[in-house]
């Protein structure tokens, strides 16, 4: 799977649990879930069991308190999808 695709994929599942007040255009590889996306950590552990479930990995503890930024999931994917 391309890079590009992977974040695209990524975007799709990011974008579901955007607040109203965040758009969709504002999810770059930079952006912090938390204090640029404004997404809840209720909601940021559904991003991740989506992530789990779209790239078909398991997620580690210390992977998802890694997870800060869209990057931050890119890389860890690549490092699962990489075992």
């Amino acid at each position: 799977m391309q890079e590009e695709e992977k974040y695209q994929k990524l975007k799709d599942i990011v974008k579901v649990y955007l607040p109203e007040d965040v758009s969709v255009s504002e999810i770059q590889p930079t952006s912090n879930f938390i204090t640029e996306l404004n997404i809840n950590s209720a909601n940021l552990v559904d991003i991740i069991l989506d992530v789990e479930d779209a790239f078909d990995i398991h997620l580690e503890n210390d992977d998802m308190n890694q997870m800060q930024t869209v990057q931050d999931a890119i890389d860890i994917i690549d490092s699962k999808l990489a075992v």
